[in-house]
């Protein structure tokens, strides 16, 4: 088995599969149908990234499990998401900044996969780059009318800044895994991807009349499976059904 392959693609398989759960939670809470409506889109496209991901994790790891297995019948300890996507979703504009960080981060990460000697994952980067595109585009603009809205919008998106900007760092750790699968250019390096989000996050920001937070600290451990107790609570939800009836058929 090439474990270093396992633990990568549970990196970015879980990201999405955390933040596509994150987003399942807005349906019937929002403003707007079309807000609903959109919201659902974006879960279902992060979770179809994940099916695909964590099923070839599976095939690597070769022990019989699929993604369903991984998704469902894992503790918190055993995920290897950043610690942005598991924060609760807050207000809406909490929930439109963490996905603005996050798809300006998966944007270029998908973008260099698809050059990966790995035939099956830059296949699936393939698709991803088309999803995570418009996820990009729909969550900026969504930043710069809020920002560049109200007083009230105006404020909401500098709470969220203090609270989304915390977890940063954290999307953009390597582990020896990652750092092993980057030597080997399976995986870009995740420094390499930063100036790209700094320029982009920079560039949303001032549209919108924002300042991107100047002193924050950082909260890092979710690529090592070290969580805050808000994905444990997440995951209590997500996995209830799957791990009483183990052998449910649909």
């Amino acid at each position: 088995m090439d474990e270093n392959l396992f633990i990568g693609l549970q990196q970015v398989g879980d990201d999405a599969l955390v933040l596509g759960q994150r987003l399942c939670e807005w349906p019937g809470h929002t403003a707007t149908v079309e807000i609903d409506l959109s919201l659902s889109n974006l879960a279902l496209d992060l979770i179809g990234q994940a099916t695909l991901l964590l099923e070839y994790a599976g095939e690597i790891e070769g022990s019989g499990r699929d993604a369903d297995r991984l998704a469902f019948h894992r503790d918190a300890e055993g995920f290897r998401n950043c610690l942005l996507v598991e924060q609760p979703n807050g207000d809406f504009a909490r929930t439109i900044l963490r996905h603005f960080l996050f798809s300006q981060y998966a944007l270029p990460l998908f973008e260099a996969l698809q050059d990966s000697p790995n035939d099956h994952l830059a296949a699936i980067s393939e698709k991803a780059v088309k999803e995570l595109s418009y996820h990009a585009n729909f969550s900026s603009e969504w930043v710069i009318r809020l920002g560049d809205g109200n007083s009230e919008s105006h404020e909401r998106m500098l709470r969220a800044s203090e609270w989304n900007f915390r977890f940063v760092d954290d999307m953009f750790a390597e582990d020896e895994s990652w750092r092993e699968l980057s030597k080997r250019s399976v995986v870009p390096s995740r420094a390499s991807l930063r100036p790209t989000f700094e320029a982009r996050v920079a560039d949303v920001f001032t549209t919108a009349g924002l300042a991107i937070p100047e002193q924050i600290w950082p909260l890092t451990g979710g690529r090592e499976g070290k969580h805050s107790e808000h994905l444990s609570h997440m995951l209590a939800d997500m996995q209830v059904l799957p791990r009483n009836h183990p052998e449910a058929a649909w």
